[in-house]
Parts: C-alpha cells; structure tokens; sequence
C-alpha cells in the first residue's frame, strides 16, 4: 500500500479549522469541499489519459484527455457525499457509485446497508472518498465489493487517518490489489471507541448533525 500525507500549508489550515470544535456545520462542510479537492489534485495524478490534437484559434496543437473508460468515484454515505462535490471539480466528467455503511460503535464491525455499483468495474481506476480511515473496516468492505467487480487498484482519499487502520489496510491487501491512500494528516492513534485522535469527532454528525 503506498500512503500519502498531504505537505501543503493551506491543507494545513483548513484541516487546522476543521478539526476546532467550535466549526459549524456550514463552515465544516465548505472546508471538507475545499480539502478533499486539493488532496484529490495530488491523488489523480496517475489517472489515465490518451494524446489528442485539437484546433486552435490559430493552429493545431498536441494535447492530453482523460482515457476511456471514464474513471469512478465512490464515496462511502452518508460522511462521504461530503467529500463528493470536491471529487468532481477536479473529475466532472467522472461516473458515481454509492456504498452506505454504518459502524457498530460497540463492536466496532462494519455492516453494508446500500450498494450501488457497475457490476464490471475490469480496468476501471476508482477513487474511494470517505473523511476518516480509522479502523480500516469500512475502507476494507469498500475495496472488497470493488474487488469483487474486477478492480485491480484503488486509490482512496480520507481527511485524516489512524495508523492502525493504515496498517490493516497495508496487511490486509499486500500481493491482492494496489491500494493507494492519499490522506491531510496522520494522526496519533485511535482510542477505546475507535475513534481517531485527536481526529475530527464524528464527521458525519459535523456535517449534517446528528439524526
């Protein structure tokens, strides 16, 4: 698994301010939209693309478009859709699927209550958004179904991430699939409720309050 840590001073604010308790949802949300979009400028940088020539006002003039077929993005609801907006200012022309999951806050296991997927996902690169990689449950589930599907690589873009769940993704998918996590930070450690600290709190009830 190759593991990113953002080294940008403004990633370096917003997430300064995303993580202070006294963010409102509002301003929460709009600094998860900015963040996710400058991780994501750093996570395509690998994205595939074809030569093309195009006709300028003045001339014809070689050139780059995204490869066919169109790259996937997968954000884990209901924290994810959060993120998705960021997504696709950098990918508009990119095709969505949905995985939902909720996290058992006794257990700590990962159950799927929604999936929406192509059913061949063979050569696709997809891109996985959800804000905390923790325990790596959910990141584990999420590449599973994509798996399942025929993806060989995934790359994955989290707010901030845990060690411990960086390790069990690292472990669990070493020699089985390419995986990619581009985080903002790296936290200290999870704590006794599998919580991130000092992380974000729970950003889904950030984004949309609890319910």
């Amino acid at each position: 698994m190759d593991l990113h840590i953002a080294d940008h001073p403004l990633i370096a604010h917003k997430l300064t301010v995303l993580r202070d308790r006294s963010t409102d949802s509002s301003r929460f949300r709009t600094l998860a939209d900015e963040l996710v979009t400058l991780l994501a400028y750093e996570a395509t940088r690998n994205i595939r693309t074809t030569s093309t020539t195009v006709t300028t006002p003045v001339a014809e003039a070689s050139g780059t478009v995204l490869a066919s077929p169109r790259p996937l993005v997968v954000p884990i609801l209901r924290a994810g859709l959060g993120m998705l907006e960021g997504m696709l200012k950098i990918l508009p022309t990119a095709e969505v699927g949905f995985l939902g999951m909720v996290r058992d806050e006794e257990t700590l296991e990962v159950d799927a209550y929604a999936e929406r997927l192509p059913a061949d996902l063979t050569g696709r690169q997809v891109f996985v958004v959800d804000p905390m990689l923790a325990t790596g449950g959910t990141l584990a589930m999420a590449i599973d179904f994509l798996l399942e599907r025929g993806v060989s690589e995934v790359t994955a873009i989290c707010l901030v991430s845990a060690p411990e769940g960086v390790e069990a993704i690292s472990t669990k998918y070493e020699g089985i699939a390419e995986v990619t996590v581009h985080t903002a930070a790296l936290d200290e450690r999870l704590d006794a409720n599998g919580y991130i600290v000092p992380g974000l709190g729970d950003a889904g009830d950030r984004l949309y309050g609890i319910v």
